[in-house]
């Protein structure tokens, strides 16, 4: 009788009790509040414990954790300025670091179009390979550190395919229903396979958009966590600065696509590129705040219905299997080969963005983390 008396007056106590490791561990109620919407804890579970919404009974958790000495600093809190502030080029020095590997891959993709352009024969197919090599890495480097960066490691192999195809695919289509290819890429938009380089070279530039986009994002998620007063008010908050920061990210991208096209003499590709963009920046976004599952099924799914399509024109050369073709041929006639990659990573970026919408509305996707070392 007397232990549920205690229960009764007490409700927080058996919670605190559950969550203790997440209590001990939280820099801030922030981080408590949430951990516990991630565990299924809403506003109307916590009123069941005599709290307002999640973020006064996180408070109440954090108080009641006993803690050796102080709490300690926040991670995103730098040093505190000394008389002649030491602090600040350190503050500002890795924030150089990542706004000059977010332009990285830009600049090295930039050279290599230029290289491929002044080049021929085997020096284009040598400039080719270590233009991509290069790219690779810094784009490998930029991913690793600042807004973009993930604690998930996952694979980057649909990606590939997908930035492939925006640079072979289009020609390999419109060549295979003309009766092609006749022969391999020449890295020019004239031969048997044109290749794209504007949409491309576009996409390797918005890295750098795509980076302060994101960092916009979680910055001003996080203020608004501080602020909020409610999960729902929360959610509320964060959806129109998630959908603000994505469409800056796109103007960005049409911007880059009709420079990029200008500039080479290509084709802007403002279609397939801004579907592609779209497609890869959710992915990163959602993976970059704990929703890798989503991100690796889209796409997934999205590259293998772009490899699909490209293998049922090749069947369709079968004896008997001229029916295969037919779907794809006959969205090629109506839309052109961009209307292949167009639909296929639109389709994955609006369900991607629907996705967005309900996940990185929610607190536990801006859980503080543990400072990188």
């Amino acid at each position: 009788m007397s232990a549920a008396r205690r229960a009764t007056a007490d409700p927080v106590k058996g919670l605190l009790h559950r969550h203790r490791a997440l209590c001990e561990r939280a820099v801030d109620p922030l981080e408590i509040a949430a951990g516990l919407e991630a565990h299924g804890v809403t506003d109307r579970t916590a009123a069941r414990f005599r709290h307002r919404d999640v973020f006064s009974l996180a408070e109440e958790m954090y108080a009641r954790v006993p803690r050796d000495g102080d709490a300690p600093a926040r991670p995103d809190a730098g040093p505190p300025a000394g008389p002649e502030d030491a602090s600040a080029p350190r503050q500002r020095r890795p924030r150089t670091a990542v706004f000059v590997l977010a332009l990285l891959p830009g600049v090295l993709c930039a050279a290599a179009v230029a290289g491929l352009r002044l080049t021929e024969g085997r020096p284009r197919l040598i400039t080719a390979f270590v233009g991509l090599l290069a790219v690779s890495l810094a784009l490998g480097a930029a991913l690793r550190r600042g807004p973009l960066s993930a604690a998930t490691h996952t694979t980057s192999t649909w990606t590939c395919w997908l930035v492939g195809y925006a640079l072979l695919g289009d020609g390999l289509l419109g060549s295979t229903v003309g009766g092609g290819p006749d022969g391999l890429p020449d890295g020019t938009g004239e031969g048997p396979w044109p290749v794209a380089l504007a949409p491309v070279l576009a996409l390797a530039l918005s890295c750098a958009p795509a980076a302060g986009t994101a960092h916009l994002f979680a910055a001003g998620a996080r203020r608004k966590l501080t602020s909020s007063r409610g999960l729902a008010d929360f959610a509320a908050s964060v959806r129109p600065l998630l959908l603000g920061t994505f469409a800056l990210y796109m103007g960005a991208l049409a911007a880059l696509l009709a420079l990029t096209g200008a500039v080479l003499g290509e084709p802007a590709a403002l279609p397939q590129g801004l579907a592609l963009g779209a497609l890869l920046l959710l992915a990163r976004l959602l993976t970059v705040h704990g929703h890798a599952h989503a991100s690796t099924l889209v796409l997934t799914a999205t590259a293998t219905a772009e490899a699909a399509a490209l293998a049922t024109l090749f069947a369709g050369r079968l004896p008997g299997c001229g029916f295969l073709s037919v779907p794809v041929e006959t969205l090629v006639g109506a839309c052109g080969p961009a209307g292949l990659p167009t639909a296929a990573c639109g389709i994955g970026a609006l369900a991607l963005l629907v996705h967005a919408c309900r996940r990185l509305t929610r607190a536990s996707a801006h859980a503080p983390t543990e400072p990188t070392r």
